[in-house]
């Protein structure tokens, strides 16, 4: 149980932020990324392993899209989706396993990471005040795992080049590697396949929610959105 003060405001996905919001999201991330860790609370915090745990789901889901059917609609266009993606989704494992492989012998510098920085984690309330929630899964690892965000596609908050900067306007002047973002990001959408994947064909819950996550799952394939994001940060590596 985490017990959290209530705070009375509206998200990034409510509001449209400002500039000055966006340089202070980045001047917060400079500060979380830059925190010196206590030894007695760093042991409790879980480090970056580049597990292979989310790649095998998705294998997993890609082999029952071949192999079952389902009677489910949602269910059934989604295995049909995944079969026209086959060598897409096949070819974006094998690509984060590579990258994976490469980063566990490299040498990086941990820092600590909230993991999840979309729009909804953002909250900023009538007086201005800014917020940063859903500290449910923080984990030490490279900068990159939180930067990935900015521009990923993963939400709407950066949509231009433009508003990138004015994160690192905030953050300051930093070297990215970009064989850690690139993996971050390609393995952020196979989290989010999974996710979307295993509530379409792993149950038959949802209601009216299955057709919005068969949608969502499918976005991430489409011109300009995260997988080519993705593939474009690992070409410019």
């Amino acid at each position: 149980m985490i017990l959290y003060p209530f705070i009375e405001g509206k998200n990034g996905f409510e509001m449209e932020l400002t500039d000055q919001h966006r340089r202070t999201l980045g001047m917060a991330f400079k500060r979380i990324h830059s925190i010196q860790v206590p030894s007695e609370l760093k042991r409790l915090i879980p480090q970056e392993t580049f597990s292979a745990l989310w790649r095998e789901n998705l294998k997993s889901l890609q082999e029952q899209a071949e192999n079952k059917t389902f009677d489910d609609p949602t269910a059934a266009k989604l295995v049909e989706f995944m079969q026209s993606k086959r060598s897409e989704i096949t070819r974006l494992i094998e690509r984060t396993e590579q990258l994976a492989s490469e980063l566990q012998s490299k040498p990086l510098e941990f820092v600590l990471c909230h993991t999840d920085i979309h729009g909804g984690n953002i909250l900023i309330t009538e007086h201005n005040d800014f917020y940063i929630v859903d500290w449910d899964a923080p984990l030490l690892a490279p900068k990159e795992r939180d930067l990935m965000f900015i521009g990923g596609g993963v939400d709407t908050l950066w949509k231009s080049k433009q508003e990138e900067a004015l994160f690192y306007q905030g953050y300051g002047e930093t070297k990215i590697d970009l064989t850690t973002l690139a993996y971050y990001r390609y393995e952020r959408i196979i989290e989010d396949l999974v996710a979307y994947g295993k509530q379409l064909l792993l149950t038959d819950e949802g209601g009216a929610d299955r057709e919005p996550a068969y949608q969502t799952f499918k976005v991430n394939f489409e011109p300009g959105q995260t997988i080519e994001i993705a593939e474009k940060t690992d070409k410019s590596n």
